[in-house]
């Protein structure tokens, strides 16, 4: 009867630490481009890119009123593997075989070679904020260079 018991509480104790079965998810599961390119080996998904520095006002607003509601976390968790950048980091990544730094690391405008590659407007200097939505192919489908409400962005995130 005690190893019936166990179980029991074993087996519910797994079903509810299990983001699956939770009611509601209370974060978007942020990756790294490391975590990203070892992800989409496994299972391929679509991804969203947020791309981002902490004195752009605009993506703070996004991060404290639009990335903590539950609609867009429940977008993000359940249709797409989401990354968050901060263009201004001086970390080296790897990613698809390639190696990316900040090249412009000790320079007035310092974003990492990533941003600049994956977000750039044709014939306009890089802005921000700056969200990619690629494919399960990593091919880019949509580019936004602008704050999106709650709104816009799940119209965005439901096609």
């Amino acid at each position: 009867m005690k190893t019936v018991g166990t179980f029991i509480v074993y087996v519910s104790v797994l079903i509810m630490a299990n983001p699956a079965f939770s009611q509601t998810e209370k974060e978007v599961r942020w990756l790294d481009f490391n975590q990203l390119g070892d992800s989409l080996k496994i299972n391929p998904k679509k991804v969203f890119i947020d791309f981002y520095a902490d004195w752009c006002v605009p993506c703070l607003k996004m991060q404290k009123e639009v990335f903590t509601h539950h609609k867009i976390i429940g977008l993000l968790n359940k249709n797409y593997y989401s990354v968050k950048m901060n263009v201004e980091t001086k970390d080296t990544i790897t990613f698809g075989n390639q190696v990316y730094t900040n090249e412009r690391m000790n320079k007035r405008n310092p974003v990492h070679q990533i941003p600049i590659l994956m977000a750039s407007q044709k014939n306009k200097p890089f802005s921000l904020p700056a969200i990619v939505l690629m494919d399960e192919n990593f091919k880019a489908k949509a580019r936004y260079f602008q704050y999106l409400n709650v709104e816009q962005l799940s119209e965005i995130l439901s096609q």
